[in-house]
């Protein structure tokens, strides 16, 4: 009996498991370096947030007129261009993580001129000093974050500069909040200066992540792009799947091993902007369009207006103590970076392109009830106390609006859809496009307003954010789940790219059907074995 036990054994066949792969763990370790990347953006958050409240200090100070409030508080932006023109190429020449060094130690620099600034032009030297280590920021931390990601977590961590923008716009709220108390001519110096802080601690914690996988691969260097993608992947084979991807991107042979150093040295980015500009291919015209069309529209639908002149809104609102508009802003600065974190764990779920038209259909009428609640305000010789409560919701929601998708998804998107040969000169136009238009918002908005009235400031902002929805809807493709070397298939045919994305998944679907075929067959032959000796 026992035998012919033994022998019922052996004669099942063992069948494979079948049961559907289970999702991926978060790699830590790419979790860490998206972390300590982003953590430069806190740079641009802190300045935008503190220079809402330091203006109204530094203008009873200093004396300086409406004009100039304009051109201190939006120059910052247009200073930045020279940062981000600059931080392409050097990232490119001595690498991502050393770029971000380089930037933290600009805006150090910039920090303590404004804190010691005496007269209006010293101020605005240390502005200069500052925006260019802003511009370095903005540019590096969404490419660097983007090429150490691996693709089922590509959204959500490079989602973490605008989380960062966000927690240092809080902190600058919080900032303008705890030396309000002091004498004007020291409170806004302090507000300043104490943002060089940060900046030193990020220059020291960068130097303890990995250089960029795609740039080594740039260098030539596989052996230390492997052992960079074997920690940032979330398993042997997508490390050894992304190395091929990328040397594929960057022309190296494919029998190159881990031994060669230096095989190939890429030039620093000569004849990139050729063709960038002046010879692109049809999907690199439509991936520049796209770039460029969502840096303009996060900025041209007014929410540097909406952050860095917070406090004169709720002026206009009807809210006159200094101390309670600051109180307002710090729950401005809550709100943005409630919804930012949010955002993060949405981006991998729901895709790119529903979350961002959700965001700006909510930011339309946001704005557009803000621009009615405030002209109502304007209108009337006494207090209307429900105008009052509705500007400030809509305050509220606009910014939570903006964060939980607009805000994020313009860094994701842009450093994720540019061919890696494009992507750091790439991402630095989209970020000159960005710094220009929140210049231009943040230089004009209080002239804006005195032409046109507050409410109808508003109401051109939701009227440019009805047409940054049009756009979206029909340019922009979904880039979830793709990776960063096949996203030049999605991007070419404009208006018509979802024939392309079908086409794709269904050979995707076809190849998923292959595989379970041969998998059936090899049960099949498993049982036919089994019945065979059975059988003998």
């Amino acid at each position: 009996m026992a035998d012919l036990r033994a022998k019922q054994d052996v004669s099942q066949p063992t069948l494979p498991d079948f049961d559907p792969p289970k999702k991926p763990k978060r790699n830590k370790f790419a979790f860490a370096c998206a972390i300590l990347a982003s953590m430069t953006s806190i740079l641009l958050g802190y300045d935008i947030g503190v220079m809402s409240g330091a203006a109204i200090y530094i203008e009873d100070d200093l004396k300086i007129s409406d004009t100039q409030v304009e051109i201190l508080v939006g120059t910052l932006n247009v200073f930045s261009l020279v940062g981000s023109a600059a931080a392409g190429r050097t990232s490119d020449w001595i690498g991502r993580r050393y770029t971000i060094v380089v930037a933290g130690a600009i805006f150090f620099v910039g920090a303590l001129l404004m804190g010691f600034a005496t007269t209006y032009a010293f101020l605005m030297v240390g502005r200069f000093v500052a925006g260019v280590g802003v511009g370095y920021a903005l540019m590096i931390a969404p490419v660097y974050t983007a090429e150490v990601s691996p693709a089922s977590s590509r959204g959500f961590l490079t989602s973490f500069p605008e989380v960062f923008i966000n927690t240092g716009i809080l902190l600058g709220y919080v900032s303008n909040f705890a030396f309000s108390k002091m004498p004007t001519h020291l409170g806004w110096r302090f507000m300043l200066g104490i943002g060089a802080i940060p900046s030193v601690f990020l220059a020291l914690v960068v130097l303890a992540m990995p250089e960029s996988p795609r740039w080594l691969v740039l260098q030539g260097r596989l052996g230390d792009a492997k052992r960079v993608l074997d920690k940032t992947s979330d398993s042997k084979e997508e490390s050894e799947a992304r190395l091929s991807d990328i040397k594929e991107a960057a022309g190296i042979p494919q029998d190159c091993n881990d031994d060669v150093v230096k095989v190939v040295k890429q030039s620093h980015g000569e004849g990139v902007w050729r063709e960038l500009l002046l010879h692109p291919t049809r999907s690199v015209r439509h991936i520049l369009i796209c770039g460029i069309g969502i840096h303009f529209f996060q900025q041209a639908s007014g929410i540097d207006a909406v952050v860095l002149y917070s406090p004169r809104i709720f002026e206009k609102a009807g809210i006159k103590s200094d101390n309670d508009k600051l109180l307002a802003t710090v729950a401005v600065g809550f709100v943005k970076t409630i919804f930012i974190l949010v955002a993060t764990f949405l981006l991998d779920r729901i895709g790119r392109r529903p979350l961002l038209l959700s965001s700006v259909a909510g930011m339309i009428f946001s704005l557009a009830t803000l621009g009615f609640s405030l002209t109502i305000i304007d209108h009337s010789h006494e207090k209307v106390t429900w105008a009052i409560a509705l500007c400030i919701a809509m305050v509220l929601a606009y910014v939570a609006f903006f964060s939980i998708g607009m805000g994020p998804i313009t860094w994701v998107y842009s450093s994720e859809i540019f061919p890696l040969r494009l992507r750091a000169q790439g991402a630095s136009m989209g970020v000159a496009v960005n710094r220009v238009t929140s210049g231009v918002i943040s230089t004009t908005f209080i002239s804006l307003y005195k032409a046109i009235t507050i409410g109808g400031a508003f109401f051109l902002f939701a009227a440019i954010a009805a047409v940054a929805w049009t756009f979206f809807f029909t340019f922009l493709p979904e880039t979830q789940g793709r990776t960063l070397e096949d996203m030049e298939a999605l991007f070419g045919n404009f208006i018509n790219w979802r024939s392309v994305l079908k086409e794709a998944k269904s050979k995707d679907l076809q190849k998923g059907r292959g595989a379970q075929t041969e998998s059936n067959s090899q049960v099949q032959l498993a049982t036919s074995s089994g019945a065979t000796t059975a059988a003998a």
